[in-house]
C-alpha cells in the first residue's frame, strides 16, 4: 500500500496543476493579475490598423496578443440597426476566447457612437464592460458629418439631433457601473464644436492641440488612456 500511495499523490499534483489556470509570471518571480481584455473600434473610414501604436504601448506594458482585439466593421452602415449588434457578437466571442466575463473599450471618432450604443442598450452591454474610452468622439454630434449626410447612414448618425444622437442623450449619458474616459482636442478638425466630446458622468480629458487623426499616436494620450486601463 505505501509504495501505491507513493505514485498516487505526485499523480495527483499534475492533475491539480492541470486544473489551475496558469498566471503570467512578473520578473520577480511573482504572479501576474489577469488583465482585462481590450477590444478596439475604429473610427468612421477606417480600419483596424489606426491602432498599431496604441498597441505596441500596451505591449510594452506587458499585455499580450492574446489580450488585445480589433473590431473591424463596415463604417457606412447604421449605428442602431447594424454596427453595435456586430460588435455585441465580437464581444461575446472575446469573452468566449479569454475566459474574461468583461472587457475595456477604446474607440475612435465614430467607433464611440458604437460602443455607446452598445453599452446603453444591449442586453449584457453594461454587464460586459469595465472600461470604456473614447478618443475625438462625436459624442454630441459633430456639423462636418453634413457634407456626407445626404449619401451615407453613418455620416447622418454622426450630425447633431440625429436618432442615435437623441437616443444616447437620453437619460444618463454614462449608464451602469461602467467607467468611462475621454480625450478631446481643442485643435479638431473633424469634431465640431469640440466639447462634443466629453460626457457627464466620464473623466474628461483635454489632450491640448492635436489633429483629429493626431489623438491615436500622441505619447500623451497614449500615457492617460493606459493609465487609465490600469484604474
Amino acid at each position: 500500500m505505501l509504495s501505491l500511495r507513493v505514485r498516487i499523490v505526485p499523480l495527483l499534483a499534475i492533475i491539480a496543476s492541470l486544473l489551475v489556470p496558469a498566471t503570467a509570471a512578473r520578473a520577480d518571480g511573482t504572479a501576474a493579475a489577469a488583465r482585462t481584455p481590450v477590444v478596439f473600434v475604429h473610427g468612421y473610414n477606417a480600419d483596424p490598423g489606426v491602432w498599431g501604436g496604441l498597441r505596441e504601448d500596451l505591449e510594452a506594458d506587458g499585455y499580450t496578443d492574446a489580450e488585445l482585439y480589433s473590431f473591424g466593421y463596415d463604417t457606412h452602415r447604421s449605428v442602431n440597426e447594424v454596427i453595435a449588434g456586430e460588435l455585441a457578437a465580437y464581444v461575446d466571442n472575446v469573452k468566449r476566447q479569454t475566459g474574461a466575463s468583461q472587457v475595456d473599450l477604446v474607440s475612435h471618432s465614430f467607433g464611440s457612437l458604437v460602443t455607446r450604443w452598445y453599452v446603453k442598450f444591449d442586453g449584457a452591454g453594461r454587464s460586459s464592460v469595465a472600461r470604456w474610452v473614447s478618443l475625438a468622439g462625436p459624442n454630441h454630434g459633430t456639423s462636418t458629418a453634413w457634407a456626407c449626410a445626404l449619401w451615407d447612414q453613418a455620416c447622418r448618425d454622426m450630425t447633431p439631433n440625429s436618432y442615435v444622437q437623441k437616443k444616447l442623450a437620453e437619460g444618463d449619458e454614462t449608464p451602469g457601473a461602467v467607467r468611462y474616459a475621454t480625450w478631446w482636442s481643442n485643435c479638431d478638425e473633424v469634431v465640431n464644436p469640440d466639447n462634443s466630446v466629453p460626457l457627464t458622468g466620464a473623466t474628461n480629458n483635454a489632450a491640448g492641440c492635436l489633429d483629429h487623426n493626431a489623438l491615436l499616436g500622441d505619447d500623451g494620450v497614449s500615457q492617460g488612456v493606459r493609465a487609465f486601463l490600469r484604474s
